[in-house]
């Protein structure tokens, strides 16, 4: 999945010979799950249709502030535009433009949404030869990436004069992935590879039945995705569960038991920067497993049960330089169980939450923590989202890493 699925990107097209290759621009956006807003100057009308443009992005495309024809048309906001966006690009970005983006011209509604957008702004500068080497132009290269500005810059090749040299727009593909390279080499989990598990374990009684517990996934999932999409590689170590995700970062590993998630993580431990375990591990199976289905009788059935291996205890004997992190469902003393666990366990930070809470717990959408570190510094955090929640523990490990 392209780091650019589910990102707002506002598209700027100005008036130069290359906006049409702005079709193919649109196209891959969608393609790569981005929704797409386009804004034109009014001359670059005359290079590519706003019709075919909005039947690709599936928007309406804007090019002035209002419809002088119609007086009760409402405005284009050109701040609402800008504070819409997750990323603007404006491509082709002409020697005229870029001169009025360098000094606050304002005089279309192009020009007056950058000036009010906050997120990152690339350009992508296409004129002449002449134009694009002349001095005045090389200023507002310069000027504008001193403001912020990310230039994708020009390439050598034939040009529209039939001069060939410097000044020719760079290919649709290749902006794409240059705005996707450099939005990955900002992630402040950018080469970090992290361990996590999540789900149940089931525990075998019999070919059929097993022991199990409650737990959906759904924790350790978002965390997965929170974390894949800030730059993390992971490897998902999963119980049984019906969560789906679909992320190039993220490795799914399916495990049953819990033995099984426990050969996956010391496979992997050696080799991550993170562990998160997240998993509701079965604390007891069956000491005996049966080879065929135990038929049901009138006497009681006794089931003898033998521990299971600690995942997390184990991990915590053997860390090096991995930041180590669990998780505590407790129903009593909480704050006091969490603290043992982390001594117990030689976690870096545990994250607690309480069946006690409502809202948290198994199955639900929702969940409350509070997250305790190693010198058993507490941060409680109000009921919230476990995608939002995911977010609030991604975050204190990224804090956790940059001490």
């Amino acid at each position: 999945m392209s780091i650019l699925h589910g990102k707002k990107v506002l598209l700027g097209i100005t008036a130069g010979i290359a906006a049409y290759k702005t079709a193919s621009l649109v196209r891959l956006f969608i393609k790569s799950g981005a929704e797409v807003k386009v804004i034109m100057t009014p001359a670059s009308k005359d290079f590519i249709t706003p019709l075919t443009l909005s039947t690709l992005s599936k928007n309406p495309v804007y090019s002035t502030f209002y419809d002088k024809e119609d007086e009760n048309e409402l405005w284009n906001n050109h701040v609402d535009l800008g504070l819409w966006a997750d990323i603007m690009l404006i491509a082709p970005a002409t020697a005229n433009t870029l001169s009025k983006m360098t000094n606050g011209s304002c005089d279309n509604l192009l020009l007056a949404t950058y000036l009010s957008a906050k997120c990152p702004v690339y350009f992508a500068p296409a004129m002449d030869l002449d134009m694009y080497k002349h001095p005045s132009t090389k200023s507002s290269l310069k000027s504008l990436q001193a403001f912020g500005n990310i230039m994708i810059p020009a390439t050598s090749g034939e040009l529209a004069s039939g001069l060939v040299g410097e000044g020719r727009m760079a290919e649709p593909e290749d902006m794409v992935s240059f705005i996707e390279n450099d939005m990955l080499s900002k992630l402040p989990l950018k080469g970090k590879k992290l361990l996590l598990t999540a789900g149940p374990t089931y525990e075998a009684i019999d070919p059929v039945r097993f022991i199990g517990n409650h737990s959906s996934g759904k924790m350790g999932f978002a965390i997965a995705a929170t974390a894949a999409n800030l730059g993390a590689e992971v490897f998902l170590i999963s119980g049984p569960s019906h969560q789906v995700i679909q992320h190039s970062l993220v490795h799914r590993i399916n495990v049953t038991s819990a033995e099984e998630m426990y050969s996956a993580c010391h496979k992997h431990f050696a080799e991550v920067d993170i562990a998160i375990l997240s998993a509701a591990v079965a604390d007891y199976r069956p000491k005996n497993i049966a080879t065929q289905k135990i038929k049901k009788k009138d006497t009681a059935l006794v089931i003898e049960l033998e521990p299971t291996k600690d995942i997390l205890k184990s991990l915590g004997e053997i860390k090096k330089q991995q930041l180590l992190v669990g998780f505590a469902l407790e129903t009593n003393d909480e704050i006091s169980n969490a603290k043992k666990k982390i001594e117990k366990k030689n976690l870096d930070m545990i994250v607690l939450n309480s069946l006690r809470d409502k809202g948290a717990g198994f199955a639900g959408d929702t969940n409350k923590i509070t997250i305790i570190d190693s010198d058993f510094k507490e941060k409680t955090f109000p009921l919230k989202s476990k995608k939002d929640v995911a977010k609030d523990i991604v975050n204190q490990i990224i804090d956790k890493l940059s001490i």
